[in-house]
């Protein structure tokens, strides 16, 4: 499909729906909660994970289908992490054993993984221009009266 890719009711209803295209009153609506982090996930991001989780959960975007993708920008994010570490280490440049100088190849990986976080990022909200563009309710304050009603 050519275009934008539409975004999900839940997002258009707190932009506004700028678009003022008809709504989707079919579209799925899963329940709001942080899935069970995957068992595979590295150190670097399983604490990435437990950062991110509670933020999107506090402003009701993140739901038991979102950990696929939740994951890999986890995962991304732990291999970009591991590739800075190498490349402050080694240098940006390393030395073949030909004696070339070569771009070290954790930089590349590092740049890849950048990316696809910045696009996981723009996906969930959690850039400051994307952001700007949702309206989005504050969570109410849990109490010990909240499950009554």
């Amino acid at each position: 499909m050519k275009g934008r890719k539409p975004l999900p009711q839940g997002l258009k209803l707190i932009t506004g729906n700028p678009g003022k295209r008809p709504l989707n009153k079919d579209e799925p609506r899963p329940e709001i909660g942080i899935p069970e982090a995957p068992k595979h996930l590295t150190k670097e991001a399983r604490d990435e994970w437990n950062r991110i989780t509670v933020e999107l959960e506090r402003v009701n975007i993140l739901t038991n289908l979102d950990m696929t993708t939740l994951a890999m920008r986890c995962q991304a994010w732990g291999e970009m992490v591991r590739a800075e570490k190498k490349i402050k280490k080694d240098g940006l440049v390393i030395k073949t054993k030909s004696g070339n100088l070569i771009q070290n190849p954790y930089v590349g990986i590092r740049n890849r993984n950048r990316e696809f976080v910045a696009k996981c990022d723009a996906e969930f909200g959690m850039t400051p221009s994307s952001r700007s563009r949702v309206k989005a309710p504050q969570p109410r304050e849990k109490n010990k009266w909240s499950n009554l009603g």
